[in-house]
């Protein structure tokens, strides 16, 4: 394994960010956060529901 110096990588990685972007790897985190937060409210919220039958 060669050593690569920190400047060179952090470089490097740079570069690959701008050539593949990291806007959908966010924007899927950011969906499936909602979606879980939305399904965990939901699951914690039914345990409070009063039925008045």
């Amino acid at each position: 394994m060669e050593h690569i110096p920190a400047a060179a990588w952090l470089t490097e990685a740079a570069t690959a960010a701008d050539q593949h972007g990291a806007g959908d790897l966010l924007r899927i985190v950011l969906i499936v956060s909602v979606v879980g937060i939305v399904l965990l409210a939901w699951f914690l919220l039914r345990g409070y529901r009063q039925d008045d039958d």
